[in-house]
């Protein structure tokens, strides 16, 4: 779910001039794509030179071909496994020929395939949006753990989004070169609908009377992003808010499970290009995540103007403004904490209103994606003097 890149096609390179940065990502949509396009964005309109390595046909790769970007297609696999090697063999062909002066690696599996493709011959950065052994259990868990505590060797920078991501490293044994860049979101394209037009409700809902809530979750359908914990949960909620509609906007594996698991007030918008009209149209949003380094669908649902309610993994507390995890933030796997915290703010339009405010003000000033983007590029500036 990438919204369309918000600058005009950039010219490409000269010829034959090296990119800046080769960004290598297995998922072509996602909260780690969206983070490229951005950084994308604000470094095609610095000037650099950009390629970016993903798998053909996705958002991303639209959206930096748009951009100006040199887009290569990498094809891999979601985690590791018998086509490894020749991943590994096609990335190390691709870097050879764009020649970048930085690789920034984005997730566990392109963390694991660009660092066995470099292996330290060209600075290297990267993000693991989220550890791989989080994802994990068993012995896979502990091979995800050993792996990131060798792989650091070719690792010139490691770029956490929290503190909390960057201590669950340290308790796994990961040591490296460490710096904390929290995640941003575009500010101008997540923001508040104008304060003379009323709040527009997307046909899916559109039938619904203006009175009935509406909770509205952004995220893909799977384990991780905890919309069982959320379908659970509401129907304590319904108990005490009966017109209530909840929104289910994104897709997944576990699309077809939630769908039969789910009640008549539950609606599957499936995946959309963007998801910032279903923000403007939430009374409120849900993120109930299993774990996260830091989730993006908190921060753009805030710079839209909409409270929160998130559970407290990866980085939520840190991306709360202050005072707000009183009333915004919850256990994880709790489906009773999260069902009061939902049903209170619905029932409080002050304090909805209040905190919707405060969260937008909140992330303008300490989550906007030109603030993430130059201190990436300060990383860059260090690395390639």
């Amino acid at each position: 779910m990438l919204p369309p890149p918000s600058l005009p096609p950039g010219p490409p390179g000269p010829p034959g001039r090296r990119p800046a940065v080769l960004h290598v990502v297995q998922s072509a949509d996602g909260g780690a794509a969206r983070v490229v396009a951005d950084l994308v964005t604000d470094q095609i309109r610095s000037g650099l030179r950009v390629a970016v390595a993903c798998p053909d046909g996705g958002g991303l790769a639209r959206c930096a071909r748009g951009l100006g970007a040199e887009v290569h297609r990498w094809r891999a696999g979601s985690g590791p496994g018998p086509l490894l090697l020749p991943e590994v063999g096609r990335l190390a062909r691709l870097v050879a020929r764009v020649r970048p002066q930085i690789v920034h690696a984005h997730s566990g599996k392109a963390g694991l395939a660009a660092r066995l493709a470099v292996r330290g011959r060209i600075p290297t950065v990267f993000q693991p949006h989220a550890w791989s052994f989080e994802a994990a259990g068993g012995v896979t868990a502990g091979l995800a753990r050993r792996w990131e505590r060798y792989g650091t060797r070719w690792t010139d920078r490691v770029v956490c989004v929290s503190e909390a991501e960057l201590r669950t490293a340290e308790r796994a044994g990961v040591r490296a070169r460490w710096t904390v860049i929290p995640n941003g979101v575009d500010t101008e394209h997540f923001r508040p609908a104008p304060d003379d037009r009323p709040r527009v409700r997307p046909p899916l809902v559109g039938d619904l009377p203006e009175s009935a809530p509406l909770v509205v979750c952004v995220g893909r359908l799977c384990r991780q992003k905890g919309q069982d914990v959320l379908l659970t949960a509401w129907q304590q909620v319904l108990r005490r808010i009966p017109n209530a509609c909840l929104v289910l906007v994104g897709d997944g594996p576990e699309a077809e499970w939630l769908r039969l698991s789910a009640p008549a007030s539950v609606r599957f918008a499936g995946a959309v290009t963007d998801p910032a009209p279903w923000y403007r149209a939430a009374d409120l949003v849900v993120v109930p995540s299993r774990w996260e380094g830091m989730a993006l669908a908190p921060l753009e649902a805030m710079s839209c103007g909409r409270p929160v309610v998130v559970t407290d993994v990866g980085g939520a507390r840190e991306s709360l403004p202050p005072g707000h995890a009183l009333f915004c933030l919850t256990p994880p796997q709790d489906p009773y904490a999260l069902a009061t915290a939902v049903a209170d703010l619905l029932l409080n339009a002050p304090l909805r209103a209040t905190l919707g405010r405060q969260g937008h003000l909140h992330v303008q000033s300490s989550h906007n994606a030109r603030i993430t983007a130059e201190a990436v590029a300060d990383i860059y500036r260090e690395l390639v003097p």
